[in-house]
């Protein structure tokens, strides 16, 4: 039997006054001390995602990880209970930009959701598949794996939902890695014996789903160029910025940045240089760090001055003449200087790595400095330094002036 505390009963007087000792009557009563509740796994969890969405990823990720192994003590392992942390830390890395740690913390959710029946409100559904797609280090065949995955789940659940906005998002979904799939058999996987019979099968099914988004009808302007059918895709070109072009940036509807990066190269293909020019003006405008959309446009403005010569050179009957006269030919030079140089200083600044893109920059700008002379930029610093010496020089010869006088 546990003893029992002493009764204070039999005290004294004097050992109730303990010589002073005793505080209990001279200091008012305290609250007893309580010491501060330890937050669960799914409250710190709460408290990660609340800094990941304020882009405060390397402090959210202490606390998420914290918040898994707290999780898997309380749910007793790693259970689907645990699916919401995990997917969790998986996007605090991609903010990180740690694509290994993303993947495995992909890869342990789709173990625990390996059908993706699992409501994404629970750290379920198809997100998981989507991303393990693009992640992956072998590419290829193990993408499209996981890419296929995915759209099994997007088709039964289209199928099975009868909720508009959701048949509505997950439609798109759809889309978006039927398109993703398509890219993989033109690139990666280019060389299958049915690469073209897949391209044209999934194509065709993104279409149907969602006829109007810009997305699906870029990647049918791609099937078309490899194709050679170029006047099928130059009209899924327009029609896919018709969709959006006269939208403001802000809208939901206008492509995410690299999907209008990818759009130019696309247009400038299929000589729709004036096209692409609008479409780089908005993103230069949208971010001005841009190092591609800098020289994309460069590459643009260049191709355009060599279709105004290539025009003129047949209106004179293949006579080469000078195009000095051509407004528009030394005004496309001019702009594609322009454009260039500044990918060539945002790259420098930036410590870009795309050797290709820096040598294929620095060679046009070298024929472009060829054909129009000094760059302009550079004649006002050399005139400017010169002022400079004179000016300094003429200042010197009135102090020693003043001086001797």
């Amino acid at each position: 039997m546990a003893k029992l505390k002493p009764s204070r009963k039999g005290q004294t007087a004097r050992e109730k006054r303990g010589n002073g000792k005793n505080l209990d009557r001279v200091l008012p009563d305290r609250p007893p001390h309580r010491s501060t509740p330890q937050e669960s796994g799914d409250e710190l969890a709460l408290r990660a995602s609340a800094l990941l969405q304020t882009a405060q990823a390397d402090e959210a990720l202490p606390v998420a990880l914290k918040a898994l192994n707290l999780s898997k003590k309380e749910y007793k392992g790693l259970r689907p209970n645990v699916l919401p942390t995990l997917i969790l830390l998986a996007e605090i890395h991609l903010e990180l930009g740690n694509a290994d740690e993303a993947r495995e913390y992909f890869s342990q959710a789709s173990q625990l959701d390996s059908d993706g029946l699992i409501p994404e409100s629970q750290g379920g559904g198809v997100e998981k598949f989507l991303w393990l797609a693009q992640l992956s280090e072998e590419g290829g065949k193990d993408s499209v794996a996981w890419f296929e995955k995915a759209l099994t789940i997007l088709r039964k659940g289209i199928s099975s939902t009868s909720e508009p906005d959701s048949k509505m998002q997950m439609s798109k979904k759809l889309a978006a890695a039927l398109c993703s799939v398509v890219e993989i058999y033109m690139t990666d996987l280019s060389w299958e014996s049915d690469a073209e019979a897949r391209c044209e099968s999934l194509i065709t099914e993104a279409i149907l789903i969602a006829p109007e988004s810009p997305e699906t009808l870029q990647t049918l302007a791609n099937v078309r160029i490899s194709q050679e059918r170029i006047d099928e895709a130059k009209k899924a070109l327009a029609d896919s910025m018709a969709l959006w072009i006269a939208l403001p940036a802000s809208n939901e509807s206008v492509p995410d940045f690299p999907t209008r990066i990818s759009l130019t190269r696309l247009l400038m293909e299929v000589d729709m240089e004036k096209d692409a020019m609008e479409v780089l003006e908005r993103l230069i405008e949208e971010d001005d760090t841009s190092v591609e959309a800098w020289y994309l446009g460069g590459w643009c403005a260049y191709l355009t001055a060599e279709r105004a010569k290539a025009t003129q050179k047949s209106a004179t009957n293949g006579v080469d003449i000078s195009c000095a006269n051509s407004l528009e030919y030394e005004a496309s030079l001019m702009l594609s200087r322009e454009w260039l140089r500044n990918s060539l200083r945002l790259y420098e600044m930036q410590d870009y790595e795309d050797d290709r893109l820096q040598n294929h920059a620095t060679e046009l700008v070298h024929d472009l400095d060829a054909q129009l002379g000094l760059a302009e930029d550079e004649d006002g610093d050399d005139d400017a330094e010169a002022e400079d010496e004179d000016w300094e020089s003429d200042s010197d010869d009135g102090d020693q002036e003043m001086a001797e006088s």
